[in-house]
């Protein structure tokens, strides 16, 4: 393997399918040189079980790629993959073009409602510097929005992109949505799991798949972190995704496409039928991958194709 291969799972537009150029981001952000050493193909890499390395290498990457500085999140929270986060932007920038034309939205006039945007705020900080895009991020975790909100205040962003805290943990859009405001796309990275339990056995099976089958803890740092609102709620995943598409049948006038991110493909069916019955005009499933991890965007939108054309057209 060499330094220039390209990862062609990823989406063409993004710009993470090259090799990490070690020595560029060190020159960003000289506190990752403290991670980074030979892997056994002599190539420069990180730990990737090391969650220090894993948020170092984020920060890298957000500083070098995006001129995001002083991107932290507390201990424990979860410190998502920058390459897969930034696939799922690409493609919704495509799923928007299909219905303009062909053509990207860029810039002020597109907006984009996060669900569960988190401490580490991923989404908006790379759709506002990629495509321009105004966010709103919603959470019901007042620790992680304050954390959130630091970042924006740091890279001067609070007029591109608006935290709003979701206070009921049973509610999606309602309460921080309004009747009078519109957006052209959802995205959700909802919580997978059913149970801490359930997590904590996915932690284990990742931990396997970097090669620490060997560790003894019985609980195993996960090198993304998480917190339990972060990695799961009841019914887990087809609970989370079924709620979402009932909430979004009363917004169905002032939203052009309602997506989120699908973990487990047995998840599919249940929710197919759910959208089936909702009245959505369409609904797409956008296979993604990185490396041996394989999910997928759903989204469904209930505007027809001249509604959708007339909505680019306002």
């Amino acid at each position: 393997m060499t330094e220039t291969t390209t990862k062609d799972n990823l989406h063409p537009r993004n710009q993470h399918r090259v090799r990490y150029d070690f020595a560029q981001l060190i020159a960003s952000s000289p506190e990752l040189a403290a991670f980074v050493a030979l892997n056994e193909y002599g190539n420069s890499s990180i730990n990737f079980a090391n969650p220090a390395a894993v948020k170092a290498l984020n920060r890298a990457l957000l500083l070098h790629d995006y001129k995001i500085k002083e991107w932290d999140v507390p201990a424990q929270y979860l410190c998502p993959p920058i390459p897969g986060r930034a696939d799922y932007l690409h493609y919704l920038a495509d799923l928007l073009s299909d219905s303009n034309g062909g053509e990207i939205p860029r810039g002020k006039s597109v907006r984009a409602l996060d669900i569960g945007v988190g401490a580490n705020c991923i989404y908006p900080l790379i759709g506002h510097a990629v495509y321009g895009w105004q966010f709103v991020g919603t959470d019901i975790d007042a620790t992680a929005l304050h954390n959130a909100q630091q970042i924006l205040d740091a890279n001067q962003l609070n007029g591109a992109i608006e935290l709003r805290l979701q206070k009921s943990p049973t509610d999606i859009f309602s309460d921080v949505t309004y009747a009078d405001e519109f957006f052209d796309l959802t995205l959700c990275n909802p919580p997978f799991h059913a149970s801490l339990a359930e997590a904590r056995h996915g932690s284990q099976r990742k931990w396997k798949n970097l090669g620490k089958e060997n560790d003894k803890r019985k609980n195993p740092v996960l090198n993304f972190g998480g917190q339990s609102l972060e990695l799961c709620c009841d019914g887990g995943e087809e609970a989370f995704v079924n709620r979402m598409i009932e909430e979004s049948e009363s917004g169905k006038n002032n939203c052009l496409w309602f997506t989120t991110m699908i973990s487990n493909s047995a998840t599919l069916p249940h929710v197919y039928r759910k959208l089936k019955y909702s009245g959505a005009k369409e609904n797409r499933t956008i296979e993604m991958s990185q490396g041996q991890k394989k999910s997928r965007i759903l989204a469904w939108t209930f505007m027809d194709k001249d509604q959708q054309r007339e909505w680019w057209k306002r």
